[in-house]
């Protein structure tokens, strides 16, 4: 799988991806975030390839061989699952350590 980049249109971005099955046989791949989801801050611009892919992957493994679609739509339930499983640890501190006096 290779990432080809993206194409900003007036609703969404588009993130382009090829997949070499074999020397002749050669699939181009359209994945697609809407813009409001990156205003809402629901992903990051740099993180958005990675969804992608992430998504792509997973349409390869259910059907290897025939994808059913080559565009597919990233939706807020996959945003909300990358978010979650990208995200800092939260602490259960309500403070940090005490420092250490050092003479």
């Amino acid at each position: 799988m290779q990432y080809l980049g993206f194409q900003p249109k007036n609703e969404w971005r588009e993130y382009s991806f090829q997949v070499r099955y074999a020397a002749e046989d050669i699939r181009d791949f359209t994945l697609t975030i809407l813009n409001e989801a990156f205003t809402s801050h629901r992903v990051r611009y740099q993180d958005a390839p990675d969804v992608c892919s992430a998504k792509l992957r997973r349409e390869l493994s259910a059907n290897p061989n025939h994808p059913s679609h080559t565009i597919f739509a990233i939706s807020d339930t996959e945003l909300a699952d990358y978010k979650a499983g990208h995200s800092p640890k939260a602490s259960n501190r309500l403070y940090g350590p005490k420092p250490r006096d050092e003479y």
